[in-house]
Parts: structure tokens; C-alpha cells; sequence
């Protein structure tokens, strides 16, 4: 019987289409006219724009002072953001709430924003709901935006993909750059809409011309898959290059594990590593996991397994499959930690439990050999079958295995054939005995049956064939 337990190091290449959420921080110049203080207003608008901050403090502050909404709203955005002055959420939001009172529809989804995220004000999704829709109710494009979000993501209220796209259209229609990318993304995904690839591509390509980030990068990955587009790397390099230059922590992955696969480019472990250490700084758990793999193998870093280890827990933290399974892979082969079966088999059913196969086939290794984990055929039968549905040629094998020999699962040649022989069309190349074994116990009846499931399993791309 073949029982293999797969310990290689994986770095996570496949490029990651995000979502987003656009913060509107400025309401356009052309609000200034309507208000009696324009002169002072566009001064300050014109110090901002060319990045004097303290000046255009000086300009907004007395204005506000005196009830100007649109000074009041621009005034808290530079609180916000510690321009001209220190970072001062809480005083930010007491800003936008007395230009919100006014109707200013900027301030009012602004003040949704703070609420939505908790910055200067208890998290209130609810709050930021009624706010979103008084800036709506004004036509306002980034509440549209915002509000879209919410009913995409359920937040305060039921999930309504349906009404997240009515929603993304309207803001897309006046041209709202997040807005256009989050459509490209549910019609990427069919959510709220028939999914449609092309028009995916469509809606991020209207986002990516006006230089918004997390739309370069997702059009990056339709070239690199070649989704709703002719597969061109070249480009994809190129748009993930232009997003990650605006420190897109996404984009920042996508460029490096392009780099690091190397296809249309020279394989370039030393830039990945750049790439993912800009994106593990800001938190993001992919760089991170795939950072750490690249210190484990020494490749375009020193090898440093401890280091690993660090950014493995720090992407695992964050309910990071490929983090959790690369952690046990490390507590199995003992690099840079104590060896120990039973944390490896915690780490691997953590990340199995997310549906990543390699952690289902190590599991179901565990506990077929009975390492870390109390021995039960049957389930590691679970686990193998699991993964085998996602096309992973190990667990077939091993799936095959169990058949043959009638462990955890009935004794069955033809089942047992059938996934051995899928497990060879997976790619994996050492069942050719086992096969080689199992047809000389098979009647001509019985083999002709195990290959036409094999065939009608893969047809199905491996769903249902057990």
C-alpha cells in the first residue's frame, strides 16, 4: 500500500482576487462655489493639493469654526489622517457630525465610514447604515459604494448580494472607481449577477484607468488566469506592479509569487522576498505564509527556520490555511521547534477544516499511520476523500489503498482501482505497482468498471465519485 506523507514546504502562487472598500477622505472643489466663504475655502483647497497641510489647516480651521460644513468635513478628514496636525480620530468625527448635521453628504458617509470601522466612535455598524443612507438619499457616489459593501457583506444587516450590485451600479455609474472595481468583483465571483468573466474584466478595466489599486491588481489576475481575457503575464506583472508601487499589500503578493514562479520572467527569489516582506509589514497573511516558506527553504533570503516559524504563527493567527498547514509540516519534520506528531495533526486539521488539501491528505496520513492521533482507517478514508475531490493525486492513491485493503472503508477492487488510476492522471507518478497489483486480482468485468468510473469521475472533476 502506498502511504506517502507529503512534508514539502508550499508557497501559495495562486493569485488572490480582493474585495475593497473605498474611503472617500475630500469632497470635490466644485462643492465650494455654493458657499459664501469660496475664497478662503479654495485657498485651502489649493494648500492641500499641493501638499502644504499646515497651511490649508490655517484656511479650513477658523471656517469651521464658524459652521462651514464643507470646512468641517475637510478639517476632520486632515484629523483623521494627521495632516498639518496629530492623528486625532475622535476629534475627526466630531467634525464630520457637525457638517452631517447640515446635510454635507461627504461628512455623512464619512461619519458612516468611522462608525463602520471604530475609529474615534464605538464600531456601529447599524449608525453607519443610517448615515450611508442620508448621504444615498443625496445621490452621494461613495455612500453608494460604501452601502454597497454593507449588504455585500452582511454587515448590520442580512447579506443582499442583489442589492450590493443595485447598489455598486448607480455609485459605478458616476464613475466611482471602487465602486466599478467591487461589480467587476461580483460578477467575477456571481454574486448578485450571473457570473460573467468578461464583464468582470470590463468593470475593473473602467477602475484601473482612473490608477485604482485593488482594480489593477484584480485585472492583473485576469490575465494571469486568463478569466474573461487572453491569459497575458506580461500584463498581469505589469498592473500588479502599478497597484503594489501604491503600497497594495495584495498587489505586493500577486508581483511576488509571479517573480517567484518565474513564468515570463526570470525566477527571482530575492525581489519576492522584497515583495511579500512590503506586504507581511501591513499585516497580510499570504506574504506572510509565503515569506516564511521562503526562509524555511533559503531561497532569495538566508535560511532562518525560526524565522519561518514567527511569520508561519503570525498569517496562521489570522485563520491563514496554507500558514497552518506549513506550521505542521514544521512540528512533523521538527525544523525550528520540537518535533511533535500531535501539534502537526492540530495545525493540519485546522487548515483541513478550511478545505485546503494538502492538510486533508496530511491528516488523513496521521491517521493512517496513527501519528499524533489515535489510528482510525476510516477516518483518515474522510480526509483522503475530501482532497481526492479537489483533484489531489497523493489522497486518491491513498483513498486507492484503503479500498484495496479494506481499512476503513468496505474492501472494494474496482473503487480501489478507480482511484489509484485517478491518482496516476493526477500526476502522481509512484501507483504503477499498486495498479499493476490490483488488475491481476480483477476479473476483465470488474476492470472495465473501475476504468469507465475513472473516466466518469473526471468528468465530474472529481465530485461525487465516491
Amino acid at each position: 500500500m502506498l502511504k506517502q506523507l507529503f512534508l514539502t514546504l508550499r508557497l501559495t502562487v495562486t493569485a488572490r482576487l480582493t474585495n475593497s472598500l473605498w474611503l472617500t477622505l475630500f469632497a470635490g472643489v466644485a462643492i465650494v462655489q455654493n458657499y459664501s466663504h469660496a475664497g478662503p475655502l479654495i485657498d485651502g483647497f489649493a494648500a492641500y493639493n499641493r501638499g502644504d497641510y499646515a497651511v490649508a489647516f490655517t484656511h479650513f480651521n477658523p471656517l469651521a469654526a464658524r459652521g462651514d460644513a464643507t470646512a468641517q468635513f475637510n478639517l476632520g478628514v486632515m484629523m483623521q489622517l494627521g495632516q498639518g496636525t496629530k492623528p486625532n480620530p475622535k476629534e475627526a468625527v466630531r467634525l464630520f457630525k457637525l457638517a452631517a448635521a447640515q446635510g454635507h453628504a461627504a461628512a455623512q458617509s464619512m461619519l458612516g465610514q468611522m462608525h463602520a470601522t471604530g475609529q474615534g466612535v464605538a464600531q456601529d455598524h447599524i449608525e453607519a447604515i443610517r448615515l450611508y443612507r442620508l448621504a444615498v438619499a443625496q445621490d452621494y457616489a461613495p455612500a453608494q459604494s460604501n452601502l454597497g459593501y454593507v449588504y455585500a457583506n452582511g454587515q448590520g444587516v442580512p447579506a443582499n448580494p442583489v442589492e450590493a450590485v443595485r447598489l455598486y451600479r448607480l455609485s459605478a455609474a458616476q464613475g466611482h472607481a471602487a465602486a466599478q472595481s467591487n461589480l467587476g468583483y461580483m460578477y467575477a465571483n456571481g454574486l448578485g449577477v450571473t457570473q460573467d468573466m468578461a464583464e468582470a474584466v470590463r468593470w475593473y478595466q473602467l477602475a484601473a484607468t482612473q490608477g485604482y489599486a485593488p482594480a489593477q491588481d484584480n485585472l492583473g489576475v485576469m490575465y494571469s488566469t486568463g478569466q474573461g481575457v487572453g491569459q497575458n503575464l506580461i500584463e498581469a506583472q505589469k498592473l500588479h506592479r502599478a497597484a503594489a508601487a501604491q503600497g497594495y499589500a495584495p498587489a505586493q503578493f500577486n508581483l511576488g509569487a509571479l517573480i517567484a514562479k518565474g513564468k515570463e520572467t526570470i525566477v527571482d527569489y530575492a525581489e519576492a522576498a522584497r515583495l511579500y516582506q512590503l506586504a507581511a509589514a501591513q499585516n497580510y497573511a499570504p506574504a506572510q505564509s509565503n515569506l516564511g516558506a521562503l526562509y524555511a527553504n533559503g531561497q532569495g533570503v538566508p535560511q532562518d527556520h525560526s524565522e519561518a516559524m514567527r511569520l508561519y504563527q503570525l498569517a496562521a493567527a489570522q485563520g491563514y490555511a496554507p500558514a497552518q498547514y506549513n506550521l505542521g509540516v514544521k512540528y512533523d519534520n521538527g525544523r525550528g521547534v520540537p518535533q511533535d506528531h500531535a501539534e502537526a495533526a492540530r495545525w493540519y486539521r485546522l487548515a483541513a477544516a478550511q478545505g485546503y488539501a494538502p492538510a486533508q491528505f496530511n491528516l488523513g496520513v496521521k491517521y493512517d499511520t496513527g501519528r499524533g492521533v489515535v489510528q482510525n482507517y476510516a477516518d483518515a478514508a474522510k480526509w483522503y476523500r475530501l482532497a481526492a475531490a479537489q483533484s489531489h493525486g497523493p489522497s486518491q492513491t491513498n483513498l486507492g489503498a484503503l479500498y484495496a485493503t479494506g481499512l476503513g472503508v468496505p474492501q472494494d477492487f474496482v473503487r480501489a482501482y478507480m482511484w489509484t488510476s485517478l491518482g496516476a492522471t493526477a500526476g502522481d507518478s509512484k501507483v504503477s505497482e499498486n495498479r499493476d497489483r490490483l488488475t491481476k486480482q480483477m476479473t476483465p468485468a470488474q476492470l472495465a468498471e473501475a476504468q469507465k468510473l475513472a473516466r466518469d469521475c473526471q468528468g465530474r472533476r472529481f465530485k461525487g465519485c465516491d
